[in-house]
């Protein structure tokens, strides 16, 4: 099949949100919705007062409207919610979920992938990481139900999710191994999914949507590409300049002076390898810069994967007053981010976007009062009763000792569950005087995203960014905006004031 030279990145929560996803997709290329705790999303917005109702009408195109009523009915406040109002919690994920927490995610993922899809014939991809197991399931499901062109899988190594996909697009039961931390060797803990089950009976028709691994080397490009469950599709191969979390370097861990990961010529991808497999792939990391399409196409990729370059167009899902700043500091000169060795509760190296009035700040940092009430990094652990219990390094540390956790592991942890969610101005809020601050991801090239910007523009959109990357081509010109400045972005404080009702 033909596959798209761009391939939009699935970042953060809800930054890669349906309206970004479904701009790009527009433009030909591959736009690509976050499926991180999706459920979350949901769950808020509808509490937010869905203005324009594009929620409620994606809901009502849900194969199963008495279970699209249920999630309406539990979250759906008209008007929005107050201000100072608390949002109402979602369950967490766990091993054996309740029906509520299941039927959310589903809903939510065909919500977010239907509302990408709607009125056109393009791509659109969902990505999910690896190491959050728990909802992985539902979310693929839901996905699938509405449609879903392309699945992108990294943090991890997704060798079961292929064939996954193929059990799902058959209707049949599907199972994902858990890691659970202190499990014996021989011992299993499964998650499960019942199509048949789940829809009552028949399973509507569904596509069997490619897979893509990201990779960040060629061994694990070739592990997946041999040893997986089903068909492998191809390849986003991702360098440690990329945004979110990045895989650690190769061999005993070293910091620079700075306190970040030293990376080094071990970690460098070997492309002749990875193309030697013969499978399509993309090169992503600090690839959204003009030239660096051809580039990639010249060491045979089928293209690129753009995240940070997309992250603060207009269409994004980051707050409008983050991204001002964001392109402010960028445009100084002083854009920078911190690949944060500590932060994430997964272990992974997460890149983090130093920025005022964020938990990238100590003193935030040490203001927060430590609360797990999202759990999507939890690690679940066997109890020496046999049963499985949930901690995470980031919650209150002596709950985690108490769960036979280490001091050392919660050294320095950030709530990357709370802080992505207030990102996109979804944060909790904890009471009248404390709310939950953005934590806030990109990739190195931050530093540049001020090169969009048209002259005298103070922000830009997707289409500038295709048309940068294309370069000057016939398709650029295409997928081009007039010169004129997009409308500005509106001065809103993080968290978003109660809207109006409006009519669809």
């Amino acid at each position: 099949m033909s596959h798209p030279k761009i391939i939009q990145g699935g970042m953060g929560v809800a930054v890669s949100g349906w309206h970004l996803a479904r701009t790009v997709s527009l433009l030909g290329q591959l736009g690509v919705v976050s499926g991180t705790a999706l459920a979350v999303i949901l769950a808020r917005r509808l509490q937010m007062g869905d203005p324009g109702g594009q929620l409620r009408h994606a809901l009502q195109h849900f194969p199963i409207p008495a279970m699209a009523a249920r999630v309406e009915a539990a979250y759906f406040v008209a008007g929005g919610k107050a201000p100072t109002a608390p949002f109402k919690p979602a369950a967490m994920p766990t091993l054996q979920p309740g029906a509520a927490f299941v039927e959310l995610t589903v809903v939510a993922n065909f919500v977010e992938v239907f509302l990408a899809k709607e009125g056109h014939d393009g791509l659109v991809g969902v990505n999910l990481l690896e190491k959050i197991q728990l909802p992985t399931l539902p979310s693929l499901f839901g996905a699938m139900l509405a449609g879903v062109d392309y699945v992108l899988m990294g943090a991890g190594i997704p060798r079961a999710i292929p064939g996954t996909l193929d059990r799902l697009a058959a209707g049949e039961p599907a199972a994902l191994k858990i890691d659970v931390e202190g499990a014996p060797a021989g011992e299993e803990f499964l998650s499960t999914f019942d199509p048949r089950a789940f829809c009552g009976g028949a399973v509507p028709e569904l596509k069997r949507p490619q897979f893509l691994g990201i990779v960040a080397s060629a061994t694990l490009a070739m592990t997946l590409a041999r040893k997986s469950s089903g068909r492998v599709d191809g390849f986003v191969v991702e360098g440690e300049t990329a945004g979110g979390h990045n895989a650690p370097p190769r061999g005993p861990l070293q910091l620079s002076a700075s306190g970040e990961p030293v990376y080094g010529p071990r970690d460098v991808p070997d492309l002749e390898k990875i193309r030697a497999l013969g499978l399509p792939f993309w090169l992503a990391g600090s690839y959204g810069q003009p030239g660096k399409l051809a580039e990639a196409l010249a060491r045979g990729a089928t293209g690129v994967q753009v995240g940070t370059a997309f992250a603060f167009c207009n269409e994004s899902g980051i707050a409008p007053e983050l991204k001002r700043r964001a392109l402010q500091l960028s445009r100084a000169g002083a854009a920078r981010v911190f690949t944060d060795p500590l932060a994430s509760p997964t272990g992974f190296p997460f890149k983090v976007v130093q920025m005022e009035g964020t938990l990238s700040e100590a003193t935030q940092y040490a203001a927060r009062t430590r609360i797990c009430d999202l759990g999507y990094l939890r690690h679940p652990y066997r109890r020496a009763d046999g049963t499985v219990g949930y901690r995470c390094p980031s919650e209150p540390v002596e709950n985690y000792l108490k769960k036979g956790g280490t001091l050392e592991d919660t050294r320095s942890r950030k709530c990357v569950c709370n802080g992505l969610p207030a990102t996109v101005g979804l944060g909790q809020v904890r009471s009248e005087t404390e709310l939950e601050l953005p934590l806030m991801t990109a990739g190195d090239d931050v530093a540049h995203i001020a090169r969009f910007l048209k002259p005298g523009c103070d922000s830009y959109t997707a289409a500038d960014v295709v048309a940068q990357l294309l370069g000057g081509s016939d398709e650029s010109l295409a997928a081009s905006t007039p010169m004129e400045c997009d409308e500005a972005l509106p001065a809103v404080p993080l968290r978003p004031e109660p809207v109006v009702e409006v009519a669809v």
